[in-house]
């Protein structure tokens, strides 16, 4: 048996981790939001982001951020219920899973490719008789490629949720007459909340602060918090001004996941009564 006073030593580690890089970075982070150019103590840059000019940032951030996610949803949701119905289901979610381990940048300068005025998606629609088309740059192609990368780590939590769903639940709503639709409504997705909520968080929240896709993928048309702060400290060198808005995207995360957060529900296949 182990001595319950030697176990913060294996804690250890896990404690030293947090304090060197999550505390320590979100301290200097607040820190520097405090400082102007010159390196003096302002609230000048709180005061800035609450202008008219980071508010629409801002909004349209959570705009890009809201769809990305909705579409998200409306694509993985059906297909995580689809895998768990599938004979070999692990097998289909590894397929799509494996994009997922692919590079974000390569992801990003292959759909360069399809969607510009040469690609594979032009010469399709010039095959049907249309002219080619400005795709790239757009936010259509900015949303279309988010939604590609973010898919797998939607579909991922809701099919968890889905698959441990007892399956005698359903069949007790069926064999006491709700339809499909009432069965879904009142039965598999209240059971599944959340994988949805877990699929939210983990697109949501990294939709927020896209940058790398903003710009190779939409060009300077789509502003959003993530390159308001590459710009702030890699152009304007404003050190401060990023971190002030970086500390607001902190809390931003940190108030969805509070409102996202997942809640215990029974009916789940492994579950056992109390």
């Amino acid at each position: 048996m182990t001595n319950r006073s030697s176990r913060p030593w294996y804690l250890a580690p896990y404690y030293i981790w947090i304090l060197l890089f999550v505390i320590a970075p979100i301290a200097l982070v607040v820190y520097f939001s405090f400082l102007d150019l010159a390196g003096d103590f302002t609230l000048e840059n709180y005061a800035n982001f609450f202008s008219s000019t980071y508010f629409r940032m801002t909004l349209s951030s959570f705009w890009y951020a809201f769809l990305i996610t909705f579409i998200s949803v409306l694509i993985a949701y059906p297909t995580a219920y689809w895998l768990t119905k599938t004979k070999h289901k692990q097998l289909w979610l590894l397929l799509i899973i494996i994009p997922s381990w692919i590079n974000l940048l390569l992801k990003a300068y292959a759909f360069i490719g399809i969607f510009g005025l040469y690609g594979p998606a032009n010469q399709l629609i010039q095959f049907f008789g249309a002219g080619p088309l400005q795709i790239l740059f757009t936010d259509f192609s900015f949303v279309f490629v988010a939604v590609y990368i973010f898919i797998p780590f939607m579909v991922l939590p809701i099919f968890n949720s889905l698959d441990k769903i007892n399956p005698a639940l359903i069949d007790a709503s069926r064999d006491l007459g709700a339809s499909q639709w009432t069965t879904f409504r009142r039965v598999i997705f209240p059971l599944a909340i959340n994988g949805v909520k877990s699929g939210v968080q983990a697109v949501f929240i990294p939709a927020l602060s896209l940058f790398v896709i903003t710009r190779l993928i939409a060009g300077n048309k789509v502003i959003t918090l993530g390159t308001a702060i590459e710009q702030q400290f890699l152009v304007t060198q404003n050190w401060g001004m990023g971190s002030t808005i970086a500390v607001f995207l902190i809390l931003f995360m940190i108030i969805i996941m509070l409102l996202t957060g997942p809640k215990e529900k029974g009916g789940a296949l492994n579950g056992k009564a109390k």
